[in-house]
């Protein structure tokens, strides 16, 4: 009797971890695009966004960093793009070139310190003047 009941709670945990396992590749799925982006570059949070009319920049926070990506309106074809990050008091961190949804990930050290963030998309950009002062 008690093999028996062994036998059964290991198949409810076996169960489990498959139904978990399928909610996970499913949940990836449908995953919009902009949010697939924000997460395959800059760690932390979501700390100021700069649109302007071709696209905009996002400026991620950690604790010790500051992270930057310019992220396309419209996807698609191969287009000039950049995106930069200066820390005050340091120097600027760039990327630069042809891509079709984004630029960067860009990442500085940014303890206690502004940056400033400059990105473009096409003949669109935008600089941010100082922020997460």
């Amino acid at each position: 009797m008690l093999q028996a009941w062994r036998r059964r709670g290991r198949r409810v945990a076996s169960l489990g971890v498959f139904t978990a396992a399928l909610w996970l590749c499913v949940g990836g799925l449908f995953t919009p695009p902009a949010a697939q982006a924000a997460t395959e570059g800059c760690g932390g949070r979501l700390a100021r966004t700069v649109a302007f009319e071709t696209g905009e920049v996002r400026v991620y926070k950690s604790r010790n960093q500051a992270c930057a990506m310019t992220v396309a309106r419209v996807s698609g074809e191969r287009r000039r793009m950049a995106v930069s990050i200066q820390p005050r008091g340091g120097a600027p961190v760039r990327e630069a070139g042809r891509f079709t949804r984004y630029a960067g990930p860009v990442t500085v050290g940014a303890i206690n310190r502004c940056v400033y963030v400059k990105g473009s998309v096409g003949a669109g950009s935008v600089d941010s003047g100082w922020i997460l002062c």
